[in-house]
């Protein structure tokens, strides 16, 4: 598997792509350290550029800049957080499997949660500047649509009546993934350092 040419072919034609990824045997390891671990990087590191180099505008106090080792904290936490949430959906998307009549299969709820996180990781890039964040939901957003074509492709063998039940709880599944993770972040550094740094 091309990295590069998976994530474009996932972003610029996702239908024709789930095709392609249904026929494909790939174990969730191989997945999940020859793709995910590289692309989940994107916005860590984007992030920790944006915190710990760029800064936040603040209207009347100005930039403010987390430390260069407290923004690199942050950017590994959110990384592993990332990674884990990725993982947890996929398992969600297979455990949910029966109760819409579909064929579960680990290997296919994985490839669906990590190829459908592509736009977000991508997107992710915008937090170099941290003003343009909200560029990144918009990725976040395009993910759901991937998401939605990837369950009527249908990677998961879902009778088409019960698929758009299968993707509205999958995306509550994915909405409170990503509150947790925002909130996990928002309270280990909800005064910009951590104890002892």
């Amino acid at each position: 598997m091309n990295l590069v040419a998976r994530a474009q072919a996932i972003i610029l034609k996702p239908k024709e792509e789930w095709v392609k990824i249904k026929g494909e045997s790939t174990p969730v390891a191989q997945l999940f350290m020859g793709y995910a671990a590289i692309l989940a990087a994107i916005p860590a590191i984007a992030q920790f550029i944006g915190h710990g180099l760029i800064g936040i505008s603040i209207p009347f106090v100005g930039a403010y800049r987390l430390d260069l080792g407290t923004a690199l904290i942050r950017a590994i936490v959110y990384y592993v957080l990332i990674l884990a949430s990725a993982y947890v959906f996929g398992m969600a998307i297979n455990a949910l499997a029966p109760s819409f009549g579909s064929k579960p299969s680990v290997e296919n709820a994985m490839k669906l949660a990590v190829y459908s996180m592509t736009p977000a990781w991508i997107g992710g890039v915008f937090y170099i500047i941290p003003a343009l964040g909200i560029l990144a939901i918009l990725g976040s957003l395009y993910g759901l649509y991937v998401m939605y074509l990837g369950f009527s492709s249908p990677m998961m063998d879902t009778p088409k009546d019960k698929v758009m039940g299968y993707i509205v709880v999958s995306f509550v599944v994915v909405a409170v993934l990503m509150f947790v993770v925002g909130l996990v972040l928002g309270a280990v550094f909800a005064v910009g350092r951590l104890p002892g740094i």
